[in-house]
């Protein structure tokens, strides 16, 4: 019976010898740092100003990064400004160019009637040729939206008219357009040049 009671204890005793050395185990893992884990305070000065370093050094790299994309968009800028300014440019100089184009074969007819009246002054197939000269001009300038007014007979309107005259007029309502002494235009939907009319009174 002593013999077992004497086991027994040399078995607990072995079972708290094993306790205390695995918990020593673990103590001694948990008190190692991990790398990973070292703060700022734990660097030593050294550390400290060489980290400081790299960070300057990567926001110098960005910082001139962006200034380097700032510059091409300047320049970009630049380009796209003097390109637009030079097609503004060419556009005012040419913008007749079609019209001028339009009047040119006007500008031939008008050349070959003046010739033949030279060599034959018939003056009424030059009034045709003439006539046929300005259907021709008309049509061309029709094209560009050019349109006459039709003033007579209509109230007078200072946004269309130029009244020149005031008449007395039996035929008329009083402030009506009795004749149109030069012809007003739309420019599509703008007045080109008002009429220049007699009014009544």
């Amino acid at each position: 019976m002593a013999l077992r009671r004497d086991e027994a204890l040399e078995d607990q005793d072995l079972g708290k010898d094993e306790d205390s050395i695995e918990g020593k185990g673990l103590e001694s893992e948990k008190s190692i740092p991990d790398e990973g884990s070292l703060d700022d305070e734990d660097m030593t000065p050294l550390e400290k100003n060489l980290s400081l370093e790299a960070e300057l050094a990567k926001a110098k790299a960005k910082a001139e990064d962006h200034y380097g994309q700032l510059q091409r968009l300047q320049a970009d800028f630049d380009n796209y400004r003097k390109r637009t300014q030079k097609e503004k440019t060419e556009l005012i100089k040419y913008a007749s160019e079609r019209l001028v184009g339009e009047l040119l074969p006007v500008l031939d007819n008008f050349d070959r009637a003046v010739s033949a009246a030279k060599v034959n002054p018939d003056f009424t197939s030059f009034s045709q040729g003439v006539e046929m000269i300005l259907r021709q001009m008309q049509t061309a300038l029709s094209k560009e939206g050019l349109k006459a007014m039709d003033a007579v007979g209509q109230p007078f309107d200072p946004n269309l008219h130029e009244a020149v005259l005031r008449v007395a007029s039996e035929e008329h309502p009083e402030n009506t357009v009795v004749e149109e002494l030069q012809k007003g235009y739309y420019l599509k939907e703008k007045v080109l040049r008002p009429c220049m009319v007699k009014v009544s009174n």
